[in-house]
């Protein structure tokens, strides 16, 4: 089986922030891929095995590595425990009735409130199954809805969000619930009312405030930015950090890895999405937006970051740090079951919202020991930073997207997570994808998951530097995305000891469609192609290794994390 590598040497990995490396360089000859060899299991003083040495490298290329993405900040405020406030109110203590054949949406919505605009607080749904006929809101930061446990607790909607909320279709009748809204939805009540204003049709993502400073030029992997000013900035602050993406399409020639097949690309007709200039252009695709916060002010014109810059600021492109603007953040959502009423699942992007939990435009929220049943999306962040699921599970009759991550979604971490078998198989004419990545996001890790239905969804308009790794999936999703997005895939996306029951390397092997990407310990491949368009000619300078064999560095998360606290 061809393992399509380049030829990498420690000090070209070291030089990746600074200049591209020329194709066609290859691995020291002791570092060299191999093909077929027996498992390799990870445990102290077991010998390094490539996966390790891989490792090493991207630790010493300081969030510069060419090839590897760093995740090593996803989830939760960079992959801390998520907080637990207070016990302030009980979901009965409103009205809601298990068991009853009442509306409990308006107790539910009600109890929220009560915590939001008391300081937020923890709200228990007792066990037992609730009727609601329209969707619960989370307006305030700070607020826990949380039940007794998946198995105990169970949300019974009754009606998709088509009917329960608003209508929300596109000229071509599409259905944007087929992709976004939630049955339980995390999303300020400032960005819901401009969305309604504009009939969501325009704008999805941050509602940025003031510009605090202009941003000087620095390469990916630097963590300290000269700025124009300090006063208004302070250590802990989040921050969006907003670059521009002129109409030369340098910016997305750059998010692609600089690969020379980004330069024969015709950005303008095939990507007008994301081109600005095109006449087609996406408003959330003007401007490059990653919120980060700030480590500490170093004097009158420095700041350190709290993680590694992904991309190059350059004069070309001019930047600035800006308020975030409102939004809703330490949210959480836990042991329960959202359980749509069974309907007839649609043929494809004509889903009217039988949803699961959305997270929009909101930062540091979480979701443990959630269930999704019935749905069209099961688990949706659109434009979020620093998410994390933990033990999630979509189940139930076959759904539209399991879990979706668009619009500048960024730093969110699904971890332990299972899509099970469907008890009602897709219907003629409608898709399943799996796991959804697009749209300029970067730094999102799927980890320790099992998928008996749906594929690594990379679901064009560019996503970079993200990572889906220790999974175990039969592979029979497919991936989709609109035509005028553009590219599949950006640079450095890394799919890392992943098990494929069913032999096919479909949208999993990269070596033939992902620039400066990686793939390491993919298992039980029975073929080589991705089956994937390619978007960009030429050598695409991306790394195949391992194959068939179980890499040391078994979880590339765990093992950033690890060298991180190290």
């Amino acid at each position: 089986m061809p393992q399509n590598h380049p030829k990498l040497t420690r000090r070209l990995l070291l030089c990746g922030a600074v200049a591209a490396p020329a194709a066609g360089l290859a691995l020291p000859a002791a570092a060299r891929p191999t093909s077929g060899a027996g498992p390799v299991s990870a445990g102290a003083g077991r010998a390094k095995d490539l996966s390790a040495e891989l490792l090493d490298q991207w630790a010493e290329a300081g969030g510069a590595h060419p090839l590897i993405p760093d995740i090593s900040h996803a989830g939760y405020r960079g992959g801390d425990r998520p907080r637990h406030p207070r016990v302030v109110a009980r979901v009965t203590d409103f009205g809601a009735r298990p068991g009853s054949t009442a509306d409990a949406a308006p107790a539910f919505n009600a109890a929220v409130q009560h915590a939001g605009t008391h300081g937020g607080g923890t709200i228990v749904v007792p066990s037992g199954t609730y009727r609601l006929d329209s969707p619960v809101w989370i307006h305030w930061s700070n607020v826990v809805l949380k039940g007794s446990g998946r198995d105990r607790t169970i949300l019974h909607f009754t009606k998709p969000l088509e009917e329960s909320y608003r209508t929300n279709l596109q000229p071509s009748l599409q259905s944007r619930w087929s992709w976004t809204g939630g049955q339980i939805w995390v999303i300020a009540p400032e960005r819901k009312a401009k969305s309604e204003a504009e009939d969501f049709a325009a704008s999805e993502g941050w509602l940025l405030g003031d510009t605090l400073a202009e941003v000087g030029a620095a390469s990916r992997g630097q963590r300290t930015l000269m700025v124009s000013d300090t006063s208004r900035l302070a250590a802990g602050d989040l921050v969006v950090l907003e670059t521009d993406n002129p109409g030369d399409a340098g910016v997305l020639r750059h998010l692609a890895g600089d690969v020379a097949g980004t330069r024969e690309y015709d950005w303008p007709t095939k990507a007008p999405q994301l081109t600005t200039g095109s006449g087609g252009q996406y408003i959330q695709y003007a401007t490059l937006q990653w919120p980060v916060r700030i480590e500490a002010v170093l004097g009158d014109r420095l700041v350190r970051l709290a993680q590694p810059l992904r991309y190059d600021l350059r004069p070309a492109w001019p930047s600035r740090l800006r308020e975030i603007g409102p939004t809703v953040h330490d949210v959480g959502v836990e042991s329960l079951t959202i359980r749509n009423e069974l309907r007839p699942m649609t043929i494809h992007n004509r889903h009217p919202g039988s949803n699961g939990l959305c997270f929009q435009a909101v930062h540091d929220c979480w979701a443990d020991d959630v269930r999704v049943e019935n749905c069209d999306l099961g688990f949706g962040f659109t434009t979020t930073k620093a998410v994390t699921l933990t033990d999630v599970v979509v189940g139930g009759r076959s759904a539209h997207h399991s879990f979706a991550c668009r619009m500048q979604s960024h730093d969110n971490l699904v971890d332990g997570f299972e899509i099970e078998q469907f008890t009602v198989p897709l219907p003629t004419g409608a898709l399943h994808h799996g796991l959804n990545l697009e749209g300029l996001s970067a730094g999102n890790v799927w980890r320790r998951g099992r998928m008996a239905e749906g594929t690594f969804d990379t679901h064009r308009a560019m996503p970079f530097e993200n990572a889906r790794t220790d999974i175990t999936l039969v592979n029979n999703g497919r991936v989709g995305g609109s035509a005028a997005s553009g590219p599949l895939f950006g640079a450095r996306i890394a799919h890392w000891n992943v098990r494929i029951t069913s032999g096919s390397p479909y949208a999993i092997q990269l070596a033939d469609v992902a620039p400066r990407s990686i793939t390491v310990g993919l298992q039980g491949l029975t073929s080589d192609a991705s089956g994937l368009p390619r978007d960009f000619a030429g050598d695409l300078e991306n790394g195949t290794y391992q194959l068939a064999s179980r890499p040391s560095v078994a979880d590339l998360y765990a093992a950033q994390r690890a060298g991180r606290r190290d």
